[in-house]
């Protein structure tokens, strides 16, 4: 990203006070306890097994470990993902602030 994209990102999220997220097409993760985890900004499912889900973010992959693991409910852009969650891992992503 160059110089000048940085700043008018940067300058956008402070005038319109957008989030972050929004603005940089981040995954946003909520986690409720170690049972529920709801993740926005997938571009898809990599993998899935009862102990494991790779899903594709813009940039990189979010790796989920746990037991029983289970996808409740799955969106074009939202996933949400139940059983007990051990390990969330973020693999390939860059920093963009």
């Amino acid at each position: 990203m160059t110089r000048i994209s940085r700043k008018l990102r940067r300058w956008t999220s402070e005038v319109l006070d957008l989030p972050q997220d929004v603005l940089y097409d981040m995954p946003r993760l909520t986690l409720i306890g170690s049972k529920q985890l709801y993740i926005e900004n997938h571009r898809g499912v990599i993998h899935f097994t009862p102990n494991r889900i790779v899903l594709a973010l813009t940039q990189g992959q979010l790796e989920i470990k746990g037991v029983d693991l289970m996808i409740r409910n799955i969106l074009p852009d939202e996933v949400a993902v139940e059983g007990t969650i051990l390990d969330i891992h973020m693999n390939g992503a860059e920093g963009n602030g």
